[in-house]
This record gives C-alpha cells, structure tokens and sequence, in this order.
C-alpha cells in the first residue's frame, strides 16, 4: 500500500490540463453493453473505476481495448452474466451496469456497489424507475436481481433528484416499447453527456439537461465515437489548489460554466481568477482571503464533491466560515484529520464551522474517500513540514496521475510504500 508525501508551502506556477470526467466515464462504459457493435469512447481518464468497469465489461463476455485515454469496447458477444462479487463490489458506480444489462438483456443480477463511504447512498429511486418500466426487483444476499418480460416506456417522477437514478432510468428506457418520461430529472452535465453518446448510437431523448426527459424507445442501438467532456470537479480541485498556494497557474481544457458556483465564490473570497473559452487563470499565494458560507446543492448549486476541498481553503480565510452539505450526511470524515493539522472546525448536524487564518502543520492522516483524500492533499500543499497521507487507493479512484500535475506546477510530493506497522495500524483504525 503507498502512501502520498506533501512538503507543504511550495509556491506553485504553470499549466494544468484536466482530464476526463470521471462521473461521465463510469456510465458511459456501462452504456456500451446497449449498442450492437463497436463502441469506442476518447478523453478518458486514467483512474481505477475504468480499469474495473473494463474487467467488469469482459466478465460478461464484451472485447475490451483499453488504451492510454481510449476505450474500445466490443459488446456483440455480451452475455447477461451475473456479477454478484468481485471487482463490482469495490465499484460506487456499479449500479450503472443494473440499467444498462436490463435495457440490453431484460434481465441483471449486480453485487450492491462499493466504493467511497458516504454513509447511506439509497438506489430506491433507481429500483423505482425500473419496476415502473415492468421490471421485477428483489435484493437476495447482497445482490440486486432485475427481471424484466418486456420493458414499456413509463412517466417517473424522482422524489429526490439523482443523477444516479436519472442515468440509470435512462439507459434501462433507450431500448423500452413507447415513451418514457422522467420529471425531476437531475440536470448535471455528465447527463447531457451520457445522453450524447446514447443518441449518437441512436437513441431519442429530448430535454437531458432540464428537469424532464423524454425518451422514445427504439428496437436497437449501433456502435459510435465519443468524447468525455472535461472532469468539473477535478476541475474545480486544481482551482482550489491554485486558489491556495497558486502564483499564476493556468487550468486547461476546463469548461467554466460547469464551475461557475465555484468561480462566484472564491471571486466572494477575494481570489483573483481570469475565464476564457476553455481556460480559467488563478493568483491566489499571498492573497488576504475573506471566509465565506457555502451551502451544497444538486447542480448548478455547489457541488458536494468540493465541499471538502473547499473546507481545506477556507481554514487559510479570515473570519468564520459555514460550509453545509445537504447532499450526503456523512461527508465530514475529513475534519477530524483536518484538526489533526491544526485547523480550528466543528461539526453540527450537516454543517462544519470553520475559524479560519489557522496555518495548518503537517501530519500522519488518512483519506477516508476520493473528496477526503482531495482535501487533504490541498491541506498538506498548505501546511508547514510534511504531510502522510494514507488511504491513497480512494485518490486514485477519481484524479488521474494527481502527483504528477501537481510536480508539475511545483508541489513537493512524492510516493512511499507503507511498512508493515503501519499497514496494521491503518486497517485497526
């Protein structure tokens, strides 16, 4: 097991380019299993989820390329194989294979999904949307089977917005008899992603991006070429990162109206930023920063998954600063190492107080998932000495090749291998 290095306090500079999004990836492989031939899919980050999406993708019998930032996946010989264990269980986003097996083979048995520890992350929406369109679900040891005679299009109302449940509706409805509607739909673009690709294979689906979707079925889909738009949120990391110790840093291949909540707030802050076409510019080293409230929402509110990072920046603010997370109870984990580092938060309900202009120390800490880990890693780039950071795995689940763009811009860090002492006191912890 690695553990990641920080000497905090290096002022950085230069050009970071964004890679994939990661949200997008991890259900457009799944809907390849909907096509009849060949799909192939660019601009795809290198991080573990894709890796085992494409594993998961051979297990039921598909031909999978992958190759540096593209995949070729070859579903003609795709079976409706059980995925009860395995590399589905270590997988948040496994639930995509449910409505994409479903849609292609009217029937799916899925290990309930992995992945980060968020407490809690509830699929009753997305079983709701797959009983409307016919199909039988029951949860047996641990693994969800879906079977379906027929699939019919159907009107679904989501009680809460998800994008897990609004993409996972859509794929199962691409290949449904009739009209399906989904109203309260998510709007993220990952959506309107996924809907590109469904509809280059020749899908119809109308409105992916507002709060009703409507999808006509259609008998079969054909294979095509696509590109991942940019990741936001990893996106949106480097701009807090750049927001922290940033001289001059330039964020590349970015589409900014994806961060703008981010981009009012830290302007709110004080931080200096620049947006062009697909380019955003931030000074923030040496910058007097105002603390300041955040509230998460469903997007274009301010996404959950910077809220922690976030949270990281504001303990460098002036003043008091309230950060809220209305999307998931458990997405705190963070503070206690973050106090650990010196930094003055305390958490009430679904909210962390954060006393800010603390100049936080390097320390032995531990991701408890992806956003934590991010946090955590903007936290040792701030701190004084150096910063252990165990728990990478869930780093690597969601940021391609982080410390590398971050030598890159002038971070100190690096890589060990972890002892055996320490190896234990981490999974006694």
């Amino acid at each position: 097991m690695d553990k990641l290095m920080i000497e905090g306090g290096s002022p950085l500079e230069g050009e970071v380019q964004i890679s994939g999004a990661k949200n997008s990836a991890v259900a457009l492989i799944p809907a390849a299993i909907l096509a009849d031939s060949e799909v192939t899919i660019d601009n795809l980050p290198q991080i573990s989820d894709v890796s085992l999406l494409a594993e998961l993708l051979e297990e039921i019998g598909g031909k999978v390329e992958l190759d540096e930032h593209t995949i070729r996946v070859q579903p003609e010989e795709m079976i409706a194989m059980p995925l009860p264990n395995g590399a589905v269980k270590k997988l948040r986003a496994s639930y995509y294979l449910m409505g994409a097996m479903l849609g292609k083979f009217k029937k799916a048995v899925i290990g309930l999904p992995g992945g980060c520890n968020l407490g809690p992350r509830p699929i009753d929406q997305h079983i709701k949307g797959f009983e409307a369109l016919g199909a039988k679900v029951t949860n047996e040891q641990g693994a969800i089977y879906l079977r379906a005679d027929e699939l019919v299009g159907a009107r679904i109302y989501l009680d809460v917005v998800s994008v897990g449940a609004t993409i996972n509706i859509m794929l199962a409805a691409v290949r449904a008899k009739g009209r399906t509607v989904i109203e309260n739909a998510a709007k993220e673009p990952e959506i309107i992603d996924v809907a590109t690709l469904l509809s280059s294979m020749g899908a119809r689906i109308k409105g992916a991006g507002t709060n009703v979707i409507r999808i006509d079925g259609v008998e079969s889909l054909s294979g095509c070429r696509h590109s991942i738009i940019p990741d936001r949120i990893e996106a949106g990391t480097f701009m807090i990162v750049a927001a922290a110790m940033g001289r001059r840093v330039l964020i590349d291949n970015i589409i900014p109206d994806h961060v703008e909540s981010l981009i009012a707030k830290m302007r709110e802050m004080g931080i200096h930023i620049e947006v062009f076409d697909d380019q955003v510019v931030i000074q923030g080293a040496g910058k007097e920063l105002t603390g300041v409230d955040v509230k998460t929402l469903v997007y274009p509110g301010f996404p959950t998954d910077l809220q922690q990072p976030f949270t990281s920046l504001l303990t460098r603010a002036r003043g008091t600063s309230i950060v809220t997370d209305t999307i998931y109870d458990a997405r705190f984990k963070h503070v206690d190492e973050l106090r650990r580092m010196g930094a003055n938060i305390k958490v009430e309900g679904r909210s962390a107080i954060i006393n800010g202009h603390t100049q936080l120390e390097g320390a032995r800490v531990s991701a408890s998932d992806l956003r934590a880990g991010a946090a955590l890693v903007v936290a040792g780039l701030m701190a004084d000495g150096i910063t252990e950071i165990s728990g990478v795995e869930h780093i690597d689940r969601g940021y391609e090749n982080l410390e590398s763009k971050l030598l890159g811009l002038g971070a100190n860090i690096w890589r060990e291998k972890m002892n055996g002492e320490e190896v234990r006191q981490l999974e006694n912890s």
